[in-house]
Order: structure tokens, then C-alpha cells, then sequence
């Protein structure tokens, strides 16, 4: 009898450590935002890929931050948090607000427009969500921040046709950059 290949192999596993564990989780396909803050404490952003819906009613998602990072303070004293979902073509966006370029100089990387709430949005990005900073969670590094969206910003190709090429979501997955394609509305397969 043959195994199974995804049945894992119970007799040889992996001890759970730091660097299996993030290994393991290379191999998870994740969105790519930036995430910003503006306020009292000032303006900050930085590029998450752990982030998800957590609800519909009311709307709120959650985003991991270390408590190492530079910019946890201000997210939590400013409590307003911005989160532009990228497209394929804001890798360089990514790149910078990841920590290729200091401080407040990544907002030199594309143009951000105030929210409602004060946290800066990307012009251009596939979804801008306004929020508010709900409920804050500690686990092992990080701190969970569950986000209260106010406002949603569309991009407005996501539904329209482009003459310049299809539109493209950014997303990570094995260390690297991926294009994921935004089916047009009219090209969706009738499941019936």
C-alpha cells in the first residue's frame, strides 16, 4: 500500500522551532499591505502579511505587529490605522515600507491621502480600509490589534475594465512576490 504524500510522517516530525516554524510559514500565501498610522505620536507604516477579516458585523479585521517594532507605540497611542491592500505593481511600496528605506521617508514611495480617521491610505491601492483600533491582544511577540473598519476605499479597476492590462493582487508566499489576477466580472464561469 502506498502513502499518502500529504499524511504527515508521525514518525519522524520536526520539533517546532523558531526557524522551522517560520520556514512552515513561508509556504502560507499571505496579502501584502502596508499598514499606517497619524496622530499625536506620529505619522509610521510598515508592510504586514498577517492580516485577516475577523467579522462582517461590525466589520473588523486583525493585524500582528511585533512589539519590537519601531512604529507599535504610535499604532496604539494614535489608535487610527490605515490599510492599503497592494496591488502587483506596488512591490516596490512593499519593499520600502518592509524597511528598505527609513522612517517617514517610505511615504516618498507612491501618494497617500488622509482617511477620514487620519491614518494614511495609498492612492491607487486594490482596497483602502479606514480604521479604528478596537481591542489589542498580546501573544508571544506580537500584539494582535483588532481594527474597526469605518470607511472602505475601492479601486476603481477592481470592477472596470483596464485599456492598460488586467489588475493584479500582491501577495508572499516562499520568501518571495507573487502576482495573483483579479478576475473581470464578466469573465466569472457560471457555477450552476
Amino acid at each position: 500500500m502506498t502513502k499518502d504524500p500529504m499524511t504527515p510522517n508521525s514518525s519522524n516530525p520536526a520539533p517546532a522551532t523558531k526557524a522551522a516554524f517560520r520556514d512552515a510559514m513561508s509556504l502560507l500565501g499571505a496579502p501584502v499591505v502596508v499598514v499606517t498610522t497619524d496622530g499625536p505620536a506620529g505619522r509610521h507604516g510598515l508592510t504586514v502579511s498577517a492580516i485577516c477579516s475577523v467579522s462582517d458585523t461590525p466589520p473588523t479585521v486583525l493585524v500582528c505587529l511585533n512589539r519590537t517594532n519601531r512604529s507599535h507605540e504610535a499604532f496604539l497611542a494614535n489608535r487610527t490605522i490605515g490599510i492599503s491592500i497592494l496591488a502587483a505593481h506596488h512591490d516596490d511600496i512593499a519593499s520600502a515600507f518592509a524597511g528598505g528605506t527609513p522612517g517617514t521617508d517610505r511615504f516618498d514611495h507612491g501618494v497617500w491621502r488622509p482617511a477620514p480617521h487620519g491614518a494614511p491610505l495609498l492612492e491607487g491601492a486594490l482596497i483602502g480600509l479606514d480604521c479604528t483600533l478596537d481591542v489589542i491582544q498580546s501573544s508571544g511577540s506580537h500584539d494582535v490589534l483588532f481594527c474597526r473598519v469605518e470607511n472602505i476605499f475601492q479601486h476603481p479597476d477592481r470592477t472596470e475594465s483596464r485599456a492598460s492590462g488586467p489588475l493584479h493582487a500582491l501577495a508572499w508566499f516562499a520568501r518571495r512576490f507573487h502576482m495573483l489576477p483579479l478576475a473581470h466580472p464578466a469573465s466569472k464561469t457560471d457555477t450552476k
